[in-house]
């Protein structure tokens, strides 16, 4: 247990990228049976949010407190909680406020996931066809045939067989050869050159068509903000939780179809037969095995054991989370430092994160 301990702790560490509560205008409670009641969207174009007190769902108010001040002990700057899509809770800590930017590190890869989808549907792209049909030969250094192996789907998947030991640089010199695509699963930077395939296949900057096909059709705020190797999107929690909101709602916006529900369903369950527990840059619980960052080594069991089975989650580097939990109708985020000093996208902090959500809405 101790040498699993620490191998899942040494990969974890790899992993890319006063309390108050909000002064928007708190609606009355909707009296319906939460799970009868419709789902809720926010305005587009405007920051009113219905809520719901904890009280009409019958949840325990009397957990909160211990649920609030882990989440400040545990270095959060911020904390939602989505039910049917109305706020039950939305708290700020240590200066934070609604309307403070805050970086979504990697678990920005979902947005770069059902953006390829977006570009997908409208006909620009295959994700079954090769990254070179997009951007050309040479944006690896391996052999034109391995190359040639790759796809845009290996790409969502972390099955692209390249060195993951290199570092995140994604020029040619630090793509290498490792293993044929489809045939090993690794946590790998190489994932944003979606956003290239993407750029060149549609013609425009990859955030010209990211804010005109998802950010702006829900209402969301922020910005592509360049950092070291990445580009990482930084935003409001609010606009972090409208993502959620749509992703709970099968990529679905107030009837609108934002994105493909086929590729949704196909981005938000098993995608290859090697890591159970991830999708298209999407991880997910519940499944009998996970592999993580920087190892090969198979973990049994579920990736975060005290949350719903079917809930997957969008993960980034010092805690930032988006879990979806579609049987419980709710979305969660949480934005802030590393809960624990370490740069962990996933760790001890989210079981025990889980257990203190139980305590409050069963």
């Amino acid at each position: 247990m101790k040498i699993k301990n620490l191998l899942r702790t040494s990969a974890l560490c790899f992993l890319v990228i006063s309390c108050s509560s909000d002064d928007s205008p708190e609606l009355p409670d909707q009296n319906e049976n939460p799970s009868t009641e419709t789902m809720y969207f926010p305005p587009s174009n405007s920051d009113v949010w219905e809520t719901k007190s904890i009280s009409a769902l019958g949840w325990h108010q009397d957990k909160v407190q211990d649920l609030l001040t882990y989440l400040e002990t545990k270095n959060s700057k911020s904390f939602i909680i989505l039910q049917n899509g109305r706020i039950v809770m939305e708290n700020y800590f240590s200066g934070h406020t609604s309307t403070t930017p805050w970086y979504w590190a990697s678990a920005g890869k979902t947005l770069t996931s059902t953006v390829t989808g977006i570009a997908e549907q409208e006909g620009f792209l295959n994700i079954n066809n090769k990254v070179s049909d997009y951007i050309g030969t040479g944006w690896t250094s391996e052999p034109l045939a391995k190359e040639n192996l790759i796809t845009c789907k290996n790409l969502l998947t972390m099955t692209s067989g390249l060195d993951d030991s290199l570092g995140d640089v994604v020029s040619p010199a630090n793509l290498q050869y490792k293993a044929d695509a489809g045939t090993r699963w690794a946590y790998h930077n190489v994932y944003v050159k979606l956003q290239d395939v993407v750029a060149a296949a549609t013609n425009q900057t990859w955030s010209q068509y990211f804010n005109i096909k998802l950010r702006d059709k829900i209402g969301m705020t922020g910005n592509w903000v360049q950092s070291g190797n990445n580009s990482v999107y930084w935003s409001t929690t609010r606009s972090m939780a409208r993502f959620g909101l749509m992703a709970l709602n099968n990529g679905n916006w107030n009837g609108t179809q934002i994105i493909n529900s086929n590729y949704f369903q196909s981005a938000t369950n098993t995608s290859q037969n090697i890591n159970l527990a991830y999708g298209y840059l999407w991880w997910l619980n519940g499944k009998s095995s996970y592999h993580l960052p920087q190892t090969q080594i198979q973990f049994n069991g579920k990736l975060i054991p005290s949350a719903p089975d079917d809930m997957f989650c969008a993960l980034g580097k010092n805690d930032q989370k988006i879990y979806v939990v579609p049987s419980k109708k709710l979305v969660i985020i949480r934005m802030g430092d590393a809960a624990d000093n370490v740069n962990l996208a996933l760790s001890d902090f989210d079981n025990t994160l889980w257990q203190k959500i139980n305590a409050v809405i069963n």
